[in-house]
């Protein structure tokens, strides 16, 4: 689960476009299926948002969840592919990108009627 917060103005233009590019790191780097998109925007007006000094109004930030289970290298490996594809495809540099990335081991996670613990998942987590 991804969520991605911004200034209204300047996510609401991007959104669908920036989902497209999120969701392509996660299948690249962590092997995620290609229907496996959950992702929440969170556009919010530009006096609701502070952000830190030397950053623009593209000032961008993801929180993203994710069961426990891959590599330190892994979760850089992601971090960057993220950087890398904002500012080769949607022209938001590096400065203005915030990625936190929050793990739970799979029994904290419910969906489908199941835990994580207990879900045969379509792809692999410890990547």
């Amino acid at each position: 689960m991804i969520t991605i917060y911004g200034i209204d103005e300047h996510l609401n233009p991007v959104k669908a476009r920036m989902s497209d590019v999120l969701h392509q790191c996660m299948v690249s780097v962590l092997g995620m299926p290609e229907d496996k998109k959950a992702q929440r925007f969170v556009p919010m007006p530009k006096e609701n948002f502070y952000y830190p000094g030397g950053r623009t109004d593209a000032y961008t930030v993801l929180d993203i969840n994710m069961m426990a289970g891959r590599t330190k290298e892994t979760q850089k490996a992601l971090i960057k592919s993220i950087f890398d594809a904002f500012e080769s495809e949607l022209g938001i540099l590096p400065t203005d990108v915030e990625i936190t990335i929050t793990e739970q081991p799979p029994h904290c996670w419910g969906f489908r009627g199941i835990t994580g613990d207990e879900a045969k998942l379509n792809y692999k987590v410890n990547v």
